[in-house]
């Protein structure tokens, strides 16, 4: 925590949402005696739908700024947010993967063109709501998971540069989620039990496949067994995500067992969703991935071949694996045990102890090889 001397000549631009976590972040640096200010973004203009809360949002916000007394600007980057993170969003689904916005979104936008618009405003630090935290040492900058295990966010920044990074604070890392609502009943922010935001970054949530549909058109298609059996019709392969077993539509249609079905690959070229019977099926399971696209907070990676832990997807607990070179520029990751539902076009991020190293996009899974039937292996790839 910086001191109150050290902290009073410096200028902060909190990027306050209206949720609870800013406000909160905002009012600490306040306490610990900085000059702060608030930027409120509306990223996100398409409201065909009749699906908008940036209006409410902004008014929470400036409720916020209003009740701490600090200035509150306010900037859209739609234009930025769709070409630098929605057409990824889009490409990738048409691509047949899963993409994973909220980080492309931290890189491009928050720690992107917002953090470079804060600096114009005359901040000499920036600091969002996030829970996670920043070590500074003669080495350069660390990113470390937030105390809150629950809430821990380190995953969604792991591709932030580390030049924003070095100028960033992040004053609930410190906090649990409690403590954060606690601290804003007791200072008196009326958003103290405001609901978390979910959704797709600065979109929110809503409908997904009817929002989704608007941009891509939806190519139904059979929904196969592993041994070919045909068990009803997907919507389209881009609104099924690995490991998914709601939605599908076909329940218990297999006489050999009553365990539901989950989705356990796409076949693009087929336009065919292959399903399996079974939470542990094995062509669900991963002994490792091959990923691309890495960036890593030092700049450089960890000394390869190197023991780490890694998640796959946010909120998995940490999984110990191999970190290796792969070919070309790939890296190979092997895990310890297998892992379920390994997605393309998600992340896989590393970890040393609590320490951030840095991320990368998943190509693909590396499926036992054990694996049964002729579809699978002539289709899974």
């Amino acid at each position: 925590m910086a001191s109150m001397t050290s902290a009073s000549s410096k200028r902060v631009i909190v990027g306050l949402s209206g949720g609870v976590d800013s406000s909160v972040a905002a009012l600490l640096l306040q306490q610990q005696g900085y000059e702060v200010q608030g930027l409120f973004m509306s990223n996100w203009e398409d409201d065909e739908d009749g699906y908008c809360t940036t209006a409410e949002d902004y008014q929470e916000a400036r409720k916020a700024a209003d009740h701490l007394g600090i200035p509150l600007h306010k900037v859209s980057f739609a234009k930025e947010y769709r070409e630098r993170v929605f057409a990824y969003f889009l490409d990738e689904y048409r691509a047949g993967r899963t993409p994973n916005p909220d980080v492309l979104c931290n890189r491009e936008i928050k720690f992107g063109v917002f953090f470079d618009y804060a600096r114009r405003l005359g901040a000499e630090l920036v600091a969002t709501g996030h829970y996670a935290r920043i070590k500074h040492g003669i080495d350069g900058v660390r990113l470390l998971k937030g105390m809150d295990a629950n809430k821990d966010q380190s995953y969604f920044l792991h591709a932030a540069p580390a030049s924003a990074l070095a100028r960033t604070l992040f004053p609930v890392g410190d906090l649990e989620k409690h403590q954060v609502r606690a601290l804003a009943r007791k200072h008196g922010l009326e958003n103290f039990e405001r609901k978390d935001s979910t959704g797709i970054c600065f979109i929110g949530e809503r409908h997904f496949r009817s929002f989704l549909g608007r941009y891509l058109p939806a190519q139904p298609g059979p929904i196969l067994s592993p041994e070919g059996q045909t068990l009803g019709q997907h919507q389209g392969l881009m609104y099924y995500t690995l490991g998914q077993r709601k939605g599908l539509g076909i329940g218990g249609r297999n006489d050999s067992s009553d365990e539901p079905w989950f989705v356990a690959a796409k076949d693009l070229a087929r336009n065919v969703l292959l399903v399996v019977q079974g939470h542990d099926h094995p062509l669900l399971q991963s002994v490792g991935l091959v990923a691309d696209q890495a960036t890593w907070i030092a700049g450089v990676p960890p000394e390869l071949p190197s023991k780490l832990v890694a998640k796959t997807r946010y909120r998995q607990r940490d999984q110990a694996c191999t970190l290796s070179h792969g070919q070309k520029d790939s890296l190979l990751v092997t895990f310890d045990t297998p892992q379920r539902a390994i997605t393309p076009g998600q992340y896989v991020v590393f970890y040393q102890g609590d320490e951030c190293l840095g991320g990368a996009v998943i190509h693909e899974a590396l499926r036992n090889q054990a694996t049964p039937t002729d579809y699978a292996v002539a289709h899974l790839g």
